[in-house]
């Protein structure tokens, strides 16, 4: 019995040894697990607050180059404010080769122009002036309006096409033919006309070649064999605009002051006018504000829609000036104001 008991409390004893071995180590084990969970939520947390740093880091670098990009587009198309206005000011007309003509040279209608069968007179010649300093390069056709005798017992086409006249005018509405260069008005003085656009003419040829014009004067003197149409061709291939001058015979009791004709809507689909009518507008508008920008007075809106076979013909820049009517003052004193003004003019347009 004794022995019994000897060996069943050994057993105990070995049991109870062995279950505290094994719950120590179970101890030993679970603080192990909390200490390796609490680093790896360490761990976490730190990483956590880390990677909110590196992807705004990440986010920042990545926009860096699209704001670089965005600014550069912005600067590429700038351009110096006085370029764009430039650009937006310049008229469209497009610069053609010209023949080429000495200083003094006569220009004569060439039967191989376009337009030019249609001339019943031009058996005359229009005459080139060069400038000599600050040289632009740039042909300026002044054409003094009338003085041609025979012009008014002559008719040619009022369009190259043979189509009717939109407008009235110095011939009416529906007719197919004009005059070749009908007589002009007399002012209330007895002047000609023809001999007062001949002095306008000339005042304004040398104030063109002193801006660095060359000028092609059409009527040279006070009569030229050429015709309408014969002296728009000519402008066509040796200037690089035409302006026409004179004073409007309206037949009113005071002066209406200046105005341009201006192409009628009746005929702007017809050629030539369709490609270049823009451009005799164009030129038109911006001689009437350089003649306003020197105090000359004005007609209305500047100008007036008329069917003329001048810009019916062109196919360069193309106008007729009316720098007033029969009752104007036509001393030379005005005529070098209004010729400061078509300068200035001619100077905006190109």
């Amino acid at each position: 019995m004794k022995r019994f008991t000897a060996i069943l409390l050994t057993g105990i004893m070995i049991f109870s040894l062995a279950s505290c071995g094994k719950k120590t180590q179970e101890a030993k084990d679970t603080a192990v697990e909390k200490v390796e969970a609490h680093t790896q939520a360490t761990e976490q947390i730190e990483e956590s607050e880390t990677k909110p740093q590196e992807t705004e880091t990440q986010a920042t670098e990545a926009k860096q180059p699209e704001t670089q990009t965005a600014e550069t587009q912005t600067a590429e198309p700038q351009q110096p404010e006085n370029q764009a206005d430039n650009s937006a000011q310049q008229s469209d007309y497009q610069y053609t080769d010209k023949a080429s003509y000495e200083n003094g040279e006569s220009v004569s209608l060439n039967p191989s122009w376009q337009y030019a069968d249609h001339s019943a007179i031009n058996s005359g010649s229009a005459v080139m002036y060069k400038a000599t300093a600050n040289r632009k390069n740039i042909v300026v056709g002044v054409n003094a309006g009338h003085g041609t005798s025979g012009g008014t017992s002559v008719k040619t086409l009022c369009h190259p096409d043979g189509s009717a006249k939109t407008t009235g005018g110095t011939t009416g509405a529906g007719a197919t033919k004009a005059v070749a260069v009908s007589g002009g008005m007399s002012f209330n003085d007895g002047t000609p006309e023809s001999s007062v656009t001949l002095r306008m003419a000339q005042i304004l040829k040398d104030k063109l070649l002193a801006a660095g014009y060359d000028v092609l004067m059409v009527r040279d003197g006070s009569d030229v064999q050429l015709d309408n149409v014969a002296r728009t061709v000519i402008c066509n291939n040796a200037a690089d605009c035409h302006i026409a001058l004179h004073w409007d015979g309206d037949g009113l009791s005071y002066d209406k002051g200046c105005f341009y004709i201006s192409v009628p809507g009746g005929i702007k689909g017809m050629e030539p006018v369709a490609s270049h009518w823009q451009q005799h507008d164009a030129l038109g508008a911006s001689l009437i504000e350089g003649l306003r920008a020197h105090g000359a007075k004005i007609n209305g809106n500047g100008s007036m829609a008329i069917d003329l076979t001048q810009t019916s013909y062109s196919t360069v820049p193309s106008v007729d000036v009316e720098l007033g009517n029969a009752c104007s003052d036509h001393s030379d004193a005005t005529l070098e104001n209004l010729a400061d003004g078509l300068v200035q003019g001619v100077e905006g347009y190109f």
